[in-house]
């Protein structure tokens, strides 16, 4: 927050102007809406004689640790299960034109046994780090203000757009080198079933904090 912005703020407050009035004050000045909100929140909305300090949530080294462990065991869970589903694609509707003989078919079978191995492992583990961290949020509801939580998550889910967007860019290679329709379609499904559920709950969990902010 700005320094300038913040002690204006606390003066008004000091002095008696409502928060209406210091919001309009500085909107005319060119503040943004979120800048204001955020100068605003700064504050607690009491009868006290001068302004209250809101407790600026904090996060730990090990908290932001046990963050980026849990969206890492996220990106194996996905990636792993996704490449289950498309190697059991390729066993089940092999492509001849590309694959004549056959020969990924062994290869397909190690890959869907390491990405099994991968998930047991990985999918359990990020379970336990969201649970936990969840319950460290409702023992302390300030932890969920966090900017450094928010920024991981904005961070991990735009690495996660990047690799989606990777695949989807493979996909259409295939695609247009000669690979079957089916295929192609079902593969899409499943990109579109994991990337779906990853940005669609993560996406709402970021915009209902927002709200309730």
């Amino acid at each position: 927050m700005s320094q300038p912005l913040d002690s204006f703020v606390r003066e008004a407050l000091m002095k008696g102007s409502s928060r209406s009035s210091i919001k309009s004050a500085l909107k005319d000045a060119g503040w943004s809406d979120d800048e204001v909100k955020q100068a605003l929140d700064a504050y607690h909305e009491s009868d006290f004689p001068i302004p209250v300090p809101k407790r600026k949530p904090y996060l730990s080294a090990r908290e932001a640790f046990m963050y980026l462990l849990m969206f890492l065991t996220l990106y194996i869970s996905a990636f792993s299960f996704g490449t289950i589903l498309f190697q059991t694609i390729n066993i089940y509707l092999p492509d001849v034109l590309l694959n004549p003989y056959g020969y990924y078919y062994d290869g397909a079978r190690q890959m869907i046994r390491w990405s099994t191995a991968a998930l047991l492992i990985a999918y359990p583990l990020f379970l336990w780090i969201s649970y936990l961290l969840n319950k460290a949020m409702s023992k302390d509801t300030a932890k969920r203000a966090s900017k450094i939580r928010k920024w991981l998550t904005y961070i991990t889910l735009f690495i996660a757009a990047g690799v989606i967007i990777g695949d989807m860019i493979g996909l259409v290679y295939n695609f247009l080198g000669g690979e079957l329709t089916l295929r192609f379609i079902l593969k899409v499904l499943v990109v579109a079933a994991i990337a779906g559920a990853i940005f669609g709950y993560y996406l709402w969990d970021l915009r209902k904090e927002e709200k309730e902010a």
